[in-house]
């Protein structure tokens, strides 16, 4: 293993980082909102796009 730590600590640590990161992840979901105006972004790429 990894710096010479056994299989359980290594478990244990990995699903430790796995569940910190999803609720990081799941904190700025919810105070940021960044997927709220993904529909408006995309039309008007899209526009710029058409007219190139």
């Amino acid at each position: 293993m990894p710096a010479g730590v056994s299989w359980s600590q290594y478990i244990k640590f990995s699903i430790a980082a796995f569940l910190a990161m999803s609720a990081g992840s799941q904190t700025v979901h919810i105070y940021y909102k960044p997927l709220n105006d993904l529909n408006v972004y995309v039309e008007k790429e899209l526009e710029a796009h058409s007219k190139s």
